[in-house]
């Protein structure tokens, strides 16, 4: 994505997604999609995505309850109907590729780095890749948001400490007053926030969204005695490299206070690695940050119900999606 799309001031969300859970009771996860998509929307098409954003959503959901269902493609069935809304989601963005060649004007989205002439990308191939953002955004950040949420509630400490980083960042700018977009988070804010930073590498690393990945071998492997023929399918088990004690002692504690200090290499995995990690990890930690800043500093929340188990839908989850009690500061 070009600079100019990613940046805090690109994301106007926050503020009118907290105050639509003011003094509700909220399942954290099923909120922080919308937040998530909404911010992937408005990355992705800029403000092309008011236009089109009720037909995407209302795809872009059916895509979503049929994906992992089984490959029955009949009429009637959860499989079918997804792959209609995925036909139909590829020609709304197809239409919205042949506008924007016509008027030839000037995005600064992701969308219009896809379309950039030294990208090589035929229409069928950006949708692709606008849908496969759309997809990897939206639910592992949401699942990162909630489990913050959940950590930061047990750790009134970490909570404190995060709470007043964001509040020294918010006397800055009014000290700032008149300077022009003072009250808009800038880049330079987001790189004062190191509480806040490993509060999120924590929480990936507890939580460890992704459990594990596909790799295939590309030629033969030998890996502590074993041989890993080449052609053979690879499956790294990113939780168990983020508990490992060898690693991270006190593996299932939450202490961000670790991550002071840089992990060492190939021990802290939440994205992938290398040409296979995750190209939205900019915009997801972004997102987060300018979430938290808000969240922070401006509201309270408290969980309702137990938290003994972990769910799973398909990405680690806490119990229940996480149901809390959300309100407004005094």
């Amino acid at each position: 994505m070009r600079s100019e799309a990613l940046s805090p001031t690109s994301i106007p969300l926050p503020d009118t997604t907290l105050r639509s859970w003011e003094d509700r009771s909220i399942n954290t996860f099923q909120e922080m999609k919308i937040y998530t998509f909404n911010v992937a929307l408005l990355s992705i098409l800029g403000n092309d995505e008011v236009k089109y954003r009720e037909d995407l959503k209302r795809c872009y959901y059916n895509l979503e309850k049929g994906y992992n269902s089984m490959p029955i493609n009949l009429p009637g069935t959860l499989f079918h109907k997804s792959m209609k809304a995925r036909k139909e989601l590829a020609q709304i963005l197809a239409q919205i590729i042949s506008t924007r060649k016509q008027r030839k004007h000037e995005n600064s989205d992701l969308l219009a780095s896809f379309m950039e002439d030294k990208e090589g990308l035929i229409d069928e191939q950006i949708a692709d890749n606008v849908i496969g953002v759309i997809f990897a955004a939206r639910d592992t950040t949401a699942s990162v948001l909630t489990w913050i949420l959940k950590f930061l509630n047990e750790n009134p400490a970490v909570l404190q400490a995060v709470t007043e980083e964001q509040e020294a960042i918010n006397k800055e700018k009014e000290a700032a007053a008149e300077e022009e977009m003072s009250g808009s988070l800038s880049w330079a804010d987001t790189k004062k926030m190191p509480m806040t930073s490993r509060v999120i590498q924590e929480t990936l690393r507890v939580a460890s969204i992704l459990n594990f990945t596909f790799r295939e071998a590309v030629e033969d492997v030998e890996y502590q005695g074993y041989l890993i023929p080449k052609g053979w399918k690879v499956l790294p088990l990113f939780r168990n490299i983020h508990h490992s004690p060898d690693n991270f002692p006190e593996p299932d504690k939450f202490d961000p206070s670790r991550f002071e200090a840089a992990p060492k290499p190939n021990t802290f995995l939440p994205f992938g690695n290398g040409v296979h990690s995750c190209p939205g990890n900019e915009l997801a930690k972004l997102e987060i940050l300018v979430l938290l800043h808000h969240l922070t500093t401006k509201y309270r929340w408290t969980i309702m119900g137990p938290q003994n188990e972990i769910h799973y839908g398909p990405f680690a989850l806490p119990q229940n999606g996480l149901p809390i009690k959300f309100s407004l500061k005094s």
